[in-house]
């Protein structure tokens, strides 16, 4: 690749990025606003197709100048994932946000059992969005809601439907299980997660968590937003 990226401001493009763990997509679009806005000169609208939470990896993209106009054409598109999903606790959060409680036995789960509860979740199906999530409640973010020790009762997040087309187990170590999905626009992997374990009647919540594909793009084709800003506006 080269050293630095000529970005076109007047017709604008897109940017792959491999978010790393703990950065929010708020942090990412910060960063390369404002590599954009030294390379062009001029402020540049920048946005992304699809959040992705401060625990998970991988792809997110993000579009800059006229180009932001695609986006929700992007937001629409299919999506995989890759992740673990650990067995005997739930959490608030239904990830690692907020700490595991509620332990509950899973040891006398086999593995048949396993691979026959995931493929229950094949298809379209009513899915709840989770507590902790950025979708409005009565015209609030559901996390202020969640958060709030007086209010968090009042929050009853109504399903919506989903469509998850491919869930395989890639490995069971233990607790642990690993997967791959496909999924469609709007479906919640810790919802899933969360879903799973109560299925089953052990609990569950998702422990890790990475993006690989949004529709044609794929993360091996993406860069780090540090290693952005730099090929945007290198040092001098």
């Amino acid at each position: 690749m080269p050293s630095s990226t000529q970005i076109s401001p007047d017709t604008g493009g897109l940017l792959l990025v491999d978010k790393p763990l703990t950065w929010t997509s708020f942090n990412v679009v910060g960063k390369l606003r404002i590599a954009l806005r030294i390379a062009a000169g001029r402020k540049l609208k920048v946005g992304h197709a699809g959040t992705l939470d401060p625990l998970a990896t991988g792809l997110l993209i993000l579009a800059y100048g006229p180009f932001t106009k695609k986006l929700p054409l992007i937001t629409g598109e299919g999506k995989t994932y890759t992740g673990t999903i650990t067995l005997g606790h739930t959490t608030p959060s239904y990830d690692l946000e907020t700490d595991p409680q509620d332990p509950e036995p899973w040891e006398h789960l086999d593995e048949v059992t396993i691979r026959s509860v995931f493929a229950r979740f094949v298809g379209k199906q009513m899915q709840r969005p989770p507590n902790f999530s950025a979708k409005r409640f009565e015209g609030e973010r559901a996390y202020f809601l969640a958060r709030d020790e007086e209010r968090a009762h009042m929050l009853d997040m109504p399903e919506r439907e989903v469509e998850i087309t491919r869930l395989e187990v890639k490995a069971i170590r233990g607790p642990e299980v690993d997967f791959i999905t496909d999924v469609g626009k709007g479906t919640y992997i810790r919802s899933l997660a969360h879903d799973i374990g109560q299925n089953l009647g052990c609990g569950a919540y998702l422990s890790a968590l990475r993006r690989t594909r949004i529709g044609e793009h794929h993360v091996d084709q993406a860069l780090g937003p540090l290693q952005w800003g730099e090929r945007i506006a290198p040092e001098r």
